[in-house]
């Protein structure tokens, strides 16, 4: 027997073992059986002890969401797919709602074709993941939550839909999840739609302009990153300044050892500012989580650690960026007191920096000499940068 279908027998077995009653596959409700699972209700049990209303915590759960302006080429919004775009391609046909669905085909033989997303949870709450798929040994899970779940897994749907269900308690540091659907080896393509998954909302996160503190310390945050230049790298590097750098991902992901180098100082972090840059304002919660989220997976993946904190572009926001942000596991949406950028030095109250301000900058051919002027009004007020994550409570 060939090696894959080897592990394939194995691992049908170990999840026939493994299966409990949170993990399965709804052979009622595929395709024809005029089952309703494509809007799914509010995830049955949802959170154990939770006052928060159950709602769908998924991004782009659909597939019907495009992608924004600066994402990677191909992308589907939402989702990281193994491989690429080219083991992904979202269809406008044969969808199990909507107009559009996931269709995936793994790139070779040693590929499951396998997409993931983050998503945000509460620790000791439990959940319920689900979704609809076509095709064969397609498999929906979940990893993180603390505690070992096994699969929900179909041999076959016999080409239509068929709804895998999966429910799952999260441990009690569980901060977030990474939900996957994937097929098998040599398996051919598979579809996937209408994914869910149900729990509490997040409480909002928290809109700040500055942090509460009374340590003599403001804070020096650059946006963008289009225009990296060796002068500012260098005024960093011999300043020891903490910066907390908001890189768009597409000029973050052209150079990201600039943001390392200008990130070395303790104290300093890489941070969410979105994908497009959008008037987030203008723009759905659906639309938003895309955008925090997919920046906040560019950055965790380019960095190695996921951000806190969320910028929002030309500072606008609404109460649905601070569900969004919350819903991409960031608990702040941080806006500034003073704009330094471009020559300016404009403090948004009356008479100096204050301790806990943030200062606005950008990454532009202009900021070697908006540093020193930034750091001398923060010396002029008796004040000293420092590392903003530090000071997040």
């Amino acid at each position: 027997m060939p090696t894959r279908l080897c592990a394939l027998a194995a691992s049908v077995a170990l999840l026939t073992a493994l299966a409990v009653p949170a993990a399965s596959a709804d052979p009622g409700a595929a395709a024809g059986t005029g089952g309703t699972g494509s809007t799914g209700g509010t995830g049955g049990p949802g959170a154990a002890g939770s006052g928060a209303p159950t709602v769908n915590l998924a991004t782009n759960p659909g597939f019907e969401l495009p992608s924004p302006n600066l994402a990677d080429w191909g992308s589907v919004s939402g989702w990281n797919c193994t491989g690429g775009p080219a083991e992904a391609a979202v269809t406008t046909t044969a969808a199990h709602s909507g107009t559009s669905a996931l269709t995936v085909t793994p790139a070779n033989a040693d590929s499951t074709g396998e997409c993931a997303q983050t998503v945000a949870v509460q620790p000791d709450t439990t959940y319920t993941a689900s979704a609809w798929v076509r095709g064969d040994f397609v498999h929906l899970g979940a990893t993180g939550t603390g505690h070992d779940v096994a699969p929900a897994w179909t041999a076959t749907t016999s080409g239509g839909w068929q709804q895998l269900t999966t429910r799952f308690t999260t441990g009690p540091n569980a901060r977030s999840i990474r939900l996957y659907v994937h097929g098998w080896y040599r398996q051919g393509p598979f579809s996937v739609d209408d994914v869910r998954v149900d729990g509490p909302a997040p409480a909002p996160a928290v809109a700040a302009g500055s942090l509460p503190t009374t340590d003599k310390v403001v804070f020096f945050t650059v946006d963008d990153g289009w225009q990296r230049t060796p002068e500012a790298e260098r005024f960093i590097a011999d300043h020891r300044l903490p910066i907390t750098a908001f890189p768009l991902p597409r000029p973050a992901g052209t150079d990201p050892d600039f943001f390392k180098r200008v990130t070395a100082v303790p104290g300093s972090s890489v941070q969410d500012h979105s994908v497009s840059h959008s008037d987030l304002g203008k723009l759905p919660l659906e639309q938003q989580q895309v955008e925090i989220c997919d920046a906040r997976d560019t950055m965790t993946r380019l960095f190695g650690t996921a951000p806190v904190v969320f910028r929002p572009p030309l500072f606008t926001w609404n109460t649905d960026t601070l569900q969004a942000a919350a819903d991409c596991g960031i608990r702040t949406v941080l806006t500034a007191d003073a704009d330094f950028s471009w020559g300016a030095s404009n403090i948004w109250h009356p008479g100096l920096l204050q301790p806990g301000d943030v200062v606005l900058m950008h990454w532009t051919d202009a900021l070697a000499a908006d540093l020193p002027r930034a750091l001398a009004a923060a010396e002029a007020a008796g004040l000293k940068p420092a590392g903003l994550v530090d000071y997040l409570h």
